[in-house]
């Protein structure tokens, strides 16, 4: 079973919101991904957000590609449109829809295989061609569907459950965002909702790419002492856990810690994920701080999260190829055939 109805049964004194609705309207199914996996923090974010902002959940379209990231959809804004895709081809259809539509808000979830992998070449051009659109990246570095191989974003001699090594070093997809060009772009962690919340209200607001990569812990297959996206592991039980299939029941893990700290984040297996806020002094604006930033922080072995570059100013697609202020799905013949006669005249100049 993947899709478990809510009941609709509300408490009458709920918080509501500028719509006169509650959370619980911003909510979708039932999860089915494991207990205590970080996707569904995540999830319980965009609801925050969107309760928060007030925004009609019809006027949302969701995208998704394949992965454990690409059933969370099913859990947030169930009123909302929704298109889940194969497998790494989602910023396509975002970016076709986006042209098709672009009143719409839309929210593309895909995970560090789904982006980082098979669909890092759709990746890059939707971060290159800036459709307005928020890009959720629900990092957890392995493949979770299928029992948990490397993904992309994986770390260097990580181990896996099964205790391979992982030779190769990971794909930082905020620092390739920042070099495409996407005007807004964040990373976050999945238990830190009182700043994960805020970017994403800040990325709806924002026109243009907005990349938000969340590490997002898997409970269940990226649990080894030497990943910074472990959570619930440690080599010595990986016969124990991988010959049952069985997965265990995790509490969610959250921290809270100001800007410009850096802490230590116990996970379920005694590994350390650490953790760095971005300072108040930081300035977003500048790019090449930005990747700087990036850099360093992979060789001191932190995770940075906040606000990590973001440009004003930057056009998106809808002005670059200059759209129609009405959405091309709402013009009428007349506007999308020029006629027989400019038809003719154009075909006259190509002979």
């Amino acid at each position: 079973m993947t899709y478990i109805v809510k009941p609709k049964n509300h408490h009458p004194n709920l918080e509501r919101n500028g719509l006169g609705l509650t959370r619980r309207d911003y909510e979708g199914a039932i999860s089915t991904l494991c207990a205590g996996c970080g996707h569904d923090s995540i999830s319980a974010a965009i609801i925050d957000a969107c309760f928060q902002l007030s925004i009609p959940s019809y006027q949302v379209a969701k995208l998704s590609g394949i992965g454990c990231s690409s059933k969370a959809p099913a859990y947030f804004l169930n009123q909302s449109h929704g298109f889940n895709s194969v497998h790494g081809r989602m910023p396509s259809i975002a970016t076709g829809a986006n042209v098709a539509n672009h009143e719409l808000l839309y929210l593309g979830v895909s995970g560090d295989g789904d982006s980082a992998s098979i669909g890092i070449g759709q990746f890059i051009h939707a971060a290159r061609r800036q459709p307005n659109m928020i890009y959720i990246v629900e990092n957890n570095g392995t493949y979770g569907l299928t029992k948990g191989q490397f993904s992309a974003t994986n770390d260097l001699d990580s181990k896996s459950k099964y205790g391979e090594d992982n030779l190769f070093p990971a794909i930082d997809l905020c620092g390739m965002a920042i070099q495409l060009g996407a005007s807004f772009v964040a990373r976050g962690f999945s238990g830190d909702r009182e700043q994960l919340v805020p970017l994403i209200k800040a990325a709806i607001n924002h026109k243009g790419f907005c990349l938000l990569d969340i590490i997002s812990p898997c409970v269940t297959f990226n649990n080894h002492n030497t990943s910074t996206k472990s959570y619930d592991h440690i080599r010595e039980h990986n016969e124990a856990v991988s010959k049952p299939d069985f997965v265990p029941l995790g509490k969610e893990i959250t921290a809270e810690y100001s800007e410009g700290e850096s802490i230590d984040v116990s996970l379920h297996d005694g590994s350390i994920l650490s953790l760095e806020k971005l300072s108040n002094d930081y300035n977003p604006l500048d790019k090449k701080s930005a990747l700087e930033n990036l850099i360093q922080s992979e060789k001191d072995g932190i995770v940075t999260t906040g606000l990590l570059y973001i440009d004003p100013k930057a056009k998106d697609l809808k002005e670059t190829i200059n759209m129609t202020d009405t959405p091309l799905n709402k013009l009428e013949d007349s506007n999308l055939c020029p006629g027989e006669k400019y038809i003719s005249s154009l075909n006259d100049k190509l002979r």
